[in-house]
C-alpha cells in the first residue's frame, strides 16, 4: 500500500466517523426536541371519540371555500372556525387523512389541548410541527443543529425558547428544498400561553400553507385579520352540510347502540328520531346522549323514557349530568374526582388520582374506575387515564358548575393537591429509589421496576410546586407552609435529593429547575 492509498484509507475512515458522529447528533437533537409525537396525539384524540367516520367529514372536500384554499396557490391560509361541539377537531384529522393521500404533501400538525399543560403552550405547537417535518424530511435537522449544538436541550425549554424555535421553523419553511408543506394546528383558542405570538407567526406571508381551527374568539379573530391570502371556512354559515354530517353520526352512533343492546327497530328508530330533532347541529350533543344511553345500568326497556330527560343543548345536558351525580350513590366522590380533574395541569391515570384523594385510598381498580364512569359523562377513560370528553366539559365546571364542584373555590383545591402531593411524596421518596445501586448510572438506561414505586406519585413529583403556587401562597391558609419548619422546610431538609433523583429518573429535571426558581419566588 502506497502513500496516495494509506491517506486515501484514513480519509474514508474520518467521514465514516464523522457520519456516524453526526447520525448520533442528529438522533439526540430530534430526541431532545421531541415533546410529543402529534401523530400519536391524533390517535389518541380518535380513539377517545370513538374513531374517525369518513362520512362525518367528506363534505368539507367538496367545500367551495376549501377547494379555493386547496387549489389556489395564493391562498395561505384556511381559518376553520365554529362553536364548540361542532367537530372541528374530528374534521381536521379527516382532512389530514385526506391530505396525505397526495404524494407530494408534507404535513406537520399540532393538536392544543388546554387540558394539558404540555400541549397547551405555543413553544410546544413549534416543537411539534418542527419535530414531524424534521422526521419526514431529514435534511431539515440541519436548521435546529445550528442552535442545538451549542445550547442542548434547554435551547427548546428556557425562557427564550419561543424565539429560537420561530426563527428555526422559519428558516425551515424558507428552505427551497421543502416542497408541499401545509401546517395544520387545531383550537388555537386552547393554546394558553403565547397564543398571541403564534398567531403573528401564522398571519405572516409564506411559502407554505396553513390550516387553523378555533372557536369564535376576538382576539383570534383580531391577529388573523392582518393575514394577506386568506380564506375563513365558518361553521356556522354551513348548517345544512353540518346538519347532514350530524344525522350521518347519528345514524352510526345509533346502529351501534342498537347492537350492543339489542334494541328493536321500533326503539332503534325512536332513539335516531329523537336525536336528529334535538341535535341541532352539534356532534358533542350526540355524543354526550349516546355515551349515557350505552351505559350499562340503563336498560332497554327503559331507552325511550330515558331518551326524554336528556335537554337540548350540552349546556343544558351538562346541567342535568350535574344533577344527576348529585343524585347518586357516590356523589361526594364524583364531586372529588371532578374536582381534581377540572384543575389538574394535565391528564391523570387512577394511580395518581388515588393519590390525591383520601377518600379514594381503599378502592381498588374496579371500584376506582366505576367511580370515575358514574362522573356523568364529563370524563372519559383511556389506558388508566382520565380525559375530559371535551373542552366544554371542563370550563362548565369551572365556571357554571363551579359552586358546586369546587364550593371553597379553585384555589383551595390546589391547596389540597399541594398537601396531599407532598404528604404522598414523603412517605414515597427514598434514597436510590429504583435501587440501581450505581450513582452515575445512564439514565438512557434506566427502566422503571416492576412495580414502579413512583408510578403513583409521578404527577405530584413535577406538580406540586405549581399547586402550591396557585393555592394563592400569601393567603392564610398556606402562608404557614412556606416557613420555617413548615411543611414545604421539612420536605426540602428532608427528602430534598431524593426528590431531584426521582425527577431525573422521570426525565423531568428542567421542570425540577422551574419548580425551585418558583419556589424560591414564593418565599
Amino acid at each position: 500500500m502506497n502513500l496516495q492509498d494509506i491517506h486515501s484509507a484514513i480519509q474514508d475512515q474520518t467521514r465514516q466517523q464523522e457520519k456516524r458522529h453526526q447520525d448520533d447528533g442528529d438522533k439526540q437533537c430530534l430526541k431532545d426536541l421531541r415533546e410529543t409525537d402529534p401523530r400519536d396525539d391524533k390517535t389518541r384524540i380518535q380513539d377517545t371519540k370513538g374513531g374517525l367516520l369518513r362520512d362525518s367529514y367528506r363534505w368539507i372536500l367538496d367545500n367551495d371555500d376549501f377547494q379555493r384554499w386547496r387549489d389556489d396557490s395564493q391562498s395561505q391560509l384556511l381559518w376553520i372556525k365554529g362553536d364548540p361541539g361542532k367537530g372541528k377537531t374530528m374534521l381536521l384529522c379527516g382532512i389530514i387523512d385526506e391530505l396525505e393521500k397526495e404524494p407530494d404533501n408534507r404535513l406537520s400538525y399540532f393538536f392544543c389541548q388546554a387540558t394539558e399543560a404540555r400541549l397547551s403552550n405555543a413553544t410546544a405547537v413549534l416543537r411539534g410541527l418542527i419535530y414531524l417535518l424534521v422526521d419526514q424530511q431529514p435534511s431539515l435537522i440541519s436548521h435546529v443543529r445550528k442552535k442545538h449544538d451549542h445550547a442542548g436541550k434547554q435551547l427548546f425549554e428556557d425562557g427564550n425558547a419561543w424565539e429560537a424555535l420561530s426563527k428555526i421553523l422559519t428558516a425551515m419553511l424558507n428552505d427551497p428544498s421543502l416542497d408541499g408543506a401545509i401546517l395544520i394546528i387545531d383550537a388555537l383558542d386552547e393554546c394558553k400561553t403565547n397564543r398571541l405570538q403564534l398567531l403573528d407567526l401564522i398571519a405572516k406571508p409564506s411559502r407554505v400553507k396553513w390550516i387553523v381551527s378555533s372557536r369564535n374568539w376576538q382576539d383570534i379573530e383580531e391577529k388573523l385579520d392582518s393575514a394577506k391570502q386568506k380564506v375563513r371556512l365558518h361553521l356556522e354559515l354551513n348548517k345544512d352540510s353540518i346538519s347532514k354530517a350530524v344525522d350521518t353520526y347519528i345514524g352510526h352512533k345509533v346502529d351501534q347502540l342498537a347492537c350492543d343492546k339489542k334494541y328493536d327497530k321500533e326503539t332503534t328508530d325512536a332513539v335516531k328520531t329523537h336525536l336528529t330533532s334535538n341535535a341541532d347541529g352539534t356532534f358533542l350533543w350526540v355524543a354526550l346522549v349516546c355515551q349515557e344511553l350505552a351505559d350499562p345500568k340503563i336498560r332497554k326497556r327503559h331507552t325511550l323514557s330515558k331518551l326524554k330527560l336528556f335537554p337540548r343543548g350540552f349546556d343544558s345536558l351538562y346541567d342535568r349530568m350535574i344533577e344527576h351525580i348529585g343524585d347518586s350513590e357516590d356523589a361526594s366522590l364524583c364531586k372529588e374526582v371532578l374536582a381534581i380533574a377540572s384543575v389538574v395541569y394535565r391528564p391523570i391515570t387512577l394511580d395518581e388520582l388515588k393519590v390525591l384523594v383520601e377518600s379514594l385510598e381503599d378502592l381498588d381498580q374496579d371500584d376506582l374506575e366505576e367511580i370515575v364512569r358514574s362522573c356523568g359523562s364529563f370524563l372519559t377513560l383511556r389506558e388508566g387515564v382520565i380525559y375530559f370528553v371535551h373542552q366544554s366539559a371542563k370550563d362548565f365546571l369551572l365556571n357554571k358548575a363551579s359552586d358546586q364542584i369546587l364550593p371553597s373555590g379553585a384555589a383551595h383545591q390546589h391547596h389540597a393537591i399541594f398537601s396531599r402531593s407532598l404528604e404522598a411524596l414523603s412517605e414515597t421518596l427514598e434514597r436510590d429509589v429504583y435501587e440501581l445501586g450505581v450513582p452515575g448510572f445512564p439514565i438512557d438506561q434506566v427502566s422503571p421496576p416492576n412495580p414502579d414505586p413512583l408510578a403513583s406519585i409521578q404527577y405530584s413529583c413535577v406538580f406540586w410546586v405549581d399547586h402550591l403556587d396557585d393555592s394563592e401562597p400569601r393567603a392564610k391558609m398556606s402562608d404557614k407552609d412556606l416557613q420555617d419548619a413548615g411543611i414545604v422546610h421539612d420536605f426540602l431538609r428532608n427528602k430534598y435529593l431524593y426528590w431531584l433523583e426521582s425527577l431525573s429518573l422521570l426525565r423531568s429535571m428542567s421542570e425540577g429547575v422551574m419548580a425551585v426558581q418558583k419556589l424560591e419566588a414564593l418565599v
